[in-house]
Parts: C-alpha cells; structure tokens; sequence
C-alpha cells in the first residue's frame, strides 16, 4: 500500500477542516439564542438610509442589496425598514425586514426566507423579547429569537434582536404541518375609516360583525382564502360558544391568554387595542393565536383600554382575570364563561408562574442574555439607551418620561401577588404512577386493550385520558374513575383507571391525563403540549 506524502496529507486535512466546518456552518441554527448572528450588508448607493425612509414612507418597497450572513452570501436580497411605531425617518437604529428571495427564488438560509430584525424599541434591556418567546416557546407556537450584529457598507450599524418571522412557510410547517390555510395578522395600521356600523376601532378584539368589510382594516389578509371563516370564528365565539372548539384551538388561546397576562404584555390582546397576534387555519379548521412582536412585554406598555396608563404598582397587581366581563374581548370574556376553560387558564398561568419566575429562572436566564450581548450594545452607535441605562434595566425603572420598569424589579413584586392571588394559591391535583398494564407473567393471554392506571391526589373531582389511536390525528377523551370497576384495582383509593379497546386493529396508542379538583388542572406528562405518554400492544406483550 502507498503511503501518503505529507503535501498531500496536509491537503487532505485542510479539506476535510473546510468540509467539516462548512457543514458545521451549515448545521448551526441561524436562531440559536445563544449566539450572536452576523448580519452584513451591502447597498450600491451611498445615500441607501435616505432611500429606505423614502420607501418606508410609500409603501412596502425594497432596496436591492447582498447580504452576508455568517459568512454565507446572498446577492440580490430585498431590504427595506420594518415597523410602524418602531420605524422613524433619519433614526440612526430603525428594524429591518430582508428578503433573501427577492429575485432568486430559491435563494434562502436553512429555508428561510424572510429575517425581521428589532430594534428593541422601549426596551432598554434589550431581552424582552428574546426572553418572552423562549418562555412563550415552552407552551403554545411561537417564534424563535436571538441577536444580530449588523453591519452596512462596512460600518457598524447596531445590534438588533433576530426574530423568526411566523409568517414564514417554515414557521408553519413545523408547528402546523402546513403552510397554505387561511392566516391573519391583526392589522395595526388601518388605512380607512371601516364601513359605518363596524368595530372598526378594535383592531383584533374578534366582535362579531356580518360584513367582510367590517373586517378588511382589522386584520392583513395573508393567503387567498379565509374571511369567511374568520367571520364564522368570530360568529361562533360571540353567538354560540359552546361549539367554539370547532374552529379555534381553545388550549393553544388559554396559553397565550396566560402568558400575556402574567408577563404585563399589554402590547397583546389583553391590553388597549387587541394587537400582535397572528391567526393560522389548521388542517383541521382550528384557528390557532401566534404571538407577536414582544418588545413591549413586562409593563413596558401600560394601558389596558380604560383610564391612563397603569403606575408600577398596577403593573405588578394586574388582574389575572382582567377583561373576564368585558363584551368587547370575546377570547377572554366569552371563553372564560367555561368553568373548564376557566380553570385551564388559571392552571396555565400558575404553571408559568411556578416554571419561570417563582424559581427565579427568568431573573437567571435574562442576566445570562445580557452578558452575552454587553460588548455589542456598549459599542452600538446607534442605541437608544446609555450603557449604564442597561447596565440598570433589569433592577430599576428607567426613563422619566416613558417610566419602562426593570423586569426583575417588576415581576420579583408581580410573582409575589401572583403566588398570594386565591385563585392561584391553591394547589392542582398531583398525578403519579402513570402505567399501562403488561401481560402478565407466565400467562399465555395477550394483552389486546390498553388498560391505563395513574395514582392522583388533591382531592381530584374529575380525571380524564385524553388519547389518539395508531392512525389518528384527533385526540378523543375517556373519563377515569376510581370505582374498583375500571381496572382500577380497589374503590377510592386514589388508583384511576379506563380501558381503551382498539377497534380496527389499532397497535399502539398516544396519550396524556387531565386531572381537576375544585380550583385548578394538572397534566401528565406536564408539558403535554410537546411530548405525550405513548404504549404498544407488542411492548405490552413482552
């Protein structure tokens, strides 16, 4: 055999150095949130700020330019300023929407295609919204985010928050596995008066009106179909709720409802206009909430739609069941008229509470956000706020004017009144010992049902399996009862139990358990929203 010479082993090393890193390059998520993007662009013109408030101010249109991600080039990228209250002419820092595909098609990062870059406005931590998706990605869709360093034209031109767009097909396919159904944005730019009659002054409160028009300044249509099932969502959730889990994915809803909530996120549907959220059509006809633009999130935004701002002290006692009797928010007054959905929203605000912030992990992870992007935002030409006004954000309220709190120095009080709030102040059902019952030893008899047990404490009211058979998308409930009849073993002694019996032959099954008691829900496994109990006939057997 010949031995290699070293020119050419040195060769093949720095080849497989560049294919290794290439493909590390190409492995690394462009939203890791624990690394800082490199974003640089190039515009042909000189003059390029002058252009893009110009185009800003006349619509959507965009400058051609190339862009350099990572290292990665892309020619012929559409740039244009992004935002609306964000955005103004001659700011040395404004957002950023890019088009990597605005003439080549094809062109895209990790399939992306479209980057919305913040700038943070109102938030001198500079981790509102970076912090608030994480914890929003925990329970319900909601996009990734993290930082990006950009330059243009080889100048430094700020440090901005990279957020994924919701509105990219790669968005949905993950979350929804699809990405052509109906789909809203909340409209917060209405560029007409609406027709007299409409609500036209709700934005995306979901008031039921009867004319398409009544609905064109509300919302941004963006697929080709969908207004008349959005009325129809509309009609059904003001006119007859009861049949409201036919067109809107309530648990995904109760989540966001919670979230906004106990993070003072009154930039949302719980604050003065019904803004930023998105609605995305399933496959099964369900609408489903989609967070948006959380830079105002933890009380940098105060107004709730009656009276002034709210001072700090409201901020940190904002009612957990804010609008719960206001008629023009449906979501929340009509929904929470459900003693089951009520009890599911305070049980998803509790879980927050007691996931992130009662355990100070919000306090941690928001410090760790910080350190990572210090240099950057010291050396911002661009920043809005001073060095030590960051340095602070986190501890103490900044501005005079705006008055934006520290969101350690806010929610520290919030988590203190929220853990007090006798709503929340009881504890839900605990469920334990979750199994599937075996063959069993020696026996010759197969096991051809899945008889499920799990021991609950808390002085549970009501259990219920919620469960999809091999080959089924739609999650079916059976009720489990502690009656010495339902495989259950002894009556009352705290062992619930129910058999499914597949009817066609079905060899597997997915599931997940509710637990109720007077005041709250529990679940198992506890983030049944991502990951699911799961059984076979042939594990059962062995």
């Amino acid at each position: 055999m010949k031995r290699l010479t070293p020119l050419f082993g040195l060769f093949l090393t720095l080849g497989l150095q560049i294919a290794f890193s290439q493909e590390a390059k190409k492995a690394a998520d462009f939203y890791d949130n624990s690394k800082i993007q490199d974003i640089k662009i190039v515009f042909p013109q000189s003059n390029w700020s002058y252009i893009l408030d110009s185009l800003r101010f006349n619509g959507n249109g965009m400058l051609e330019g190339t862009v350099t991600i990572n290292g990665q080039i892309f020619e012929k990228a559409g740039i244009r300023y992004r935002g609306s209250k964000s955005f103004s002419p001659n700011n040395p820092r404004n957002p950023f929407h890019i088009a990597l595909n605005y003439k080549n098609k094809e062109q895209n990062l990790q399939g992306y295609t479209t980057i919305k870059l913040s700038n943070a406005l109102r938030d001198p931590s500079m981790v509102r919204e970076v912090l608030g998706y994480e914890i929003a990605r925990s329970y319900m869709p909601a996009p990734k985010a993290n930082y990006a360093k950009v330059t243009i034209n080889g100048k430094y031109y700020g440090l901005l928050v990279n957020v994924e767009s919701a509105e990219d097909p790669q968005f949905l396919q993950r979350y929804f596995g699809s990405a052509g159904n109906a789909f809203f944005k909340v409209n917060q730019e209405p560029k007409e008066p609406a027709p007299a009659g409409c609500k036209s002054n709700l934005y995306g409160a979901l008031e039921y009106d009867e004319s398409p028009a009544c609905y064109e300044n509300n919302f941004e249509k963006l697929s080709d179909h969908g207004t008349k099932e959005l009325i129809e969502l509309t009609r059904i959730l003001n006119e007859e709720p009861g049949k409201i889990e036919t067109v809107l994915n309530v648990d995904n809803t109760l989540w966001m409802l919670a979230f906004n909530n106990i993070t003072v996120n009154l930039s949302s549907y719980i604050g003065q206009h019904s803004i930023n959220f998105y609605l995305y059509q399933d496959d099964k006809g369900r609408f489903t909430p989609i967070v948006w633009d959380l830079n105002l999130a933890f009380g940098s935004f105060k107004n709730i739609g009656s009276g002034s701002d709210l001072k700090f002290k409201a901020l940190t006692e904002l009612d957990p069941l804010l609008h719960v009797e206001n008629p023009a928010k449906p979501l929340i007054s009509r929904l929470l008229q459900n003693e089951e959905y009520k009890k599911t929203y305070l049980s998803h605000l509790r879980r927050i509470l007691y996931d992130y912030f009662t355990n100070g992990k919000y306090d941690e992870r928001a410090k760790a956000l910080q350190q990572l992007i210090k240099k950057d935002v010291e050396s911002d030409p661009g920043k809005s706020y001073t060095t030590e006004e960051f340095n602070q954000s986190l501890s103490q309220t900044i501005g005079k004017k705006s008055k934006i709190p520290g969101i350690v120095e806010l929610m520290t009080k919030r988590t203190t009144f929220l853990k007090a709030h006798p709503d929340l102040s009881v504890f839900p059902p605990d469920i334990m010992d979750v199994a599937v019952a075996n063959r069993k030893p020696l026996s010759n008899k197969k096991v051809e049902n899945f008889q499920i047990t799990a021991k609950v404490d808390k002085f549970p009211k009501r259990v219920t399996l919620m469960y999809k058979l091999e080959g089924s998308n739609e999650w079916r409930r059976a009720t489990m009862l502690d009656d010495g009849k339902n495989d259950d073993g002894v009556a009352e002694n705290g062992i619930f139990g129910t058999t499914i019996v597949p009817q066609n032959g079905e060899q597997s099954i997915q599931y997940y358990i509710m637990a109720e008691n007077a005041g709250l829900l529990s679940y198992s496994p506890s983030n049944y929203m991502w990951e699911q109990h799961n059984a076979t006939l042939e594990n059962l057997n062995k």
